[in-house]
């Protein structure tokens, strides 16, 4: 359990709904508020928030209603946005810091009471044989909840999934009895659902590689190694998120570590389903790593057959020459230079020779 900090007291995301495709663009000067997307809600269900916030009047809604749960998100947040949080919810200076920083892996950490979460969506595109992993800031204060998307990877994650959760808590439902943790748990239980996908494409592309590497393809060494950077990122990832659960698991959700027993069930319930697809990682890499061994060794012994027929021919190429630097030294006394015959025995010597060696060679396998 780290110990508490001591405070001083890709795509735009809607939610539920997010803009259009792009690269990251530069942060205008201008502070951007169309990026923030806001609900609450209370054990009888969903209680939106019609209209764009800023953030100062998102917390004044929760202090005003502090019997619901606002929840509120943000895509790619600005320095303003960051700034206005800070100065709202009175964020310790090393939370700011952290907020600041990208490619994070998961964590969990308290400031005070501010509970700070990162979490680490993961989505596998088969045609680029690639894990875009997001990155999702949760920070839990009170009755807030702010959920900060870093990069494009994130804010698709959240876009998938908000629409579920805003159909869910329309409606009663008794994980709603426990506050704002309900976010955090749904949350994690939704991204966690996403590893098991990822990992059967990984399993898929193992698969074809190992068609692959008997096929005699250079290329697959270099697939290989780009396959098993794919897992070890994901395995990475995995252990991370099992260590919040872990930590979330002891109680750490709540100002004075205090437990609620009954959404630790919920929460080991998200711990058992990521604790079966670790080892499953692990194999995986594992047995790319076995493919890349069995793939150096048949490189080896097809590189050692090349070498065999490139000295048999260099010694049937060899024998001929022999002969005829022998014959070409042209010493006065060299009988055979007189003879009738003496050409067409050398040539004969030569053609010979070849063959015989062409014969044994290949009885041996070398051609």
């Amino acid at each position: 359990m780290a110990p508490a900090h001591n405070s001083s007291p890709g795509r735009r995301l809607l939610f539920p709904r997010v803009a259009g495709r792009g690269r990251e663009k530069p942060v205008a000067p201008t502070p951007v508020r169309h990026n923030i997307r806001g609900v609450s809600f209370d054990k009888f269900g969903l209680r939106s928030i019609d209209m764009e916030h800023e953030i100062t009047a998102i917390d004044k809604l929760a202090h005003k209603h502090e019997d619901r749960v606002v929840t509120f998100a943000v895509d790619r947040p600005t320095p303003a946005q960051l700034s206005e949080l800070e100065d709202v919810w009175d964020l310790h200076p090393l939370l700011v810091e952290d907020l600041e920083a990208k490619e994070q892996r998961a964590k969990v950490e308290r400031y005070g009471d501010v509970l700070f979460v990162v979490v680490n969506s993961v989505v596998y595109r088969d045609s680029k044989e690639d894990i875009d992993i997001g990155e999702i800031h949760v920070l839990m204060r009170g009755n807030q909840v702010a959920i900060l998307c870093q990069n494009q990877a994130a804010a698709e994650a959240w876009h998938s999934r908000s629409a579920r959760f805003i159909e869910r808590w329309s409606e009663q439902d008794s994980l709603l009895d426990h506050g704002p943790e309900a976010v955090i748990h749904a949350l994690l239980d939704s991204l966690v659902d996403d590893y098991p996908p990822v990992l059967r494409g990984l399993e898929l592309d193992k698969e074809q590689i190992e068609r692959q590497v008997f096929s005699g393809d250079p290329a697959v060494a270099e697939r290989i190694y780009r396959l098993s950077r794919e897992v070890i990122e994901l395995q990475q990832a995995s252990s991370s998120m099992m260590g919040v659960i872990r930590r979330l698991l002891i109680g750490i959700t709540r100002h004075g570590y205090g437990k609620d027993e009954e959404l630790q069930t919920y929460l080991e319930d998200v711990s058992d389903n990521l604790a079966t697809v670790i080892p499953d990682i692990s194999e995986l890499r594992d047995a790319l790593n076995q493919i890349l061994q069995v793939n150096s060794t048949l490189v080896s012994q097809r590189q050692n057959d090349d070498m065999k027929k490139i000295s048999g021919w260099a010694a049937i190429l060899f024998a001929p020459t022999l002969i005829g630097a022998i014959y070409g030294m042209n010493f006065t006394n060299m009988p055979e230079l007189s003879w009738p015959l003496g050409y067409p025995m050398a040539i004969g010597a030569m053609v010979a020779l070849a063959v015989v060696l062409y014969l044994v060679f290949k009885k041996k396998g070398w051609m």
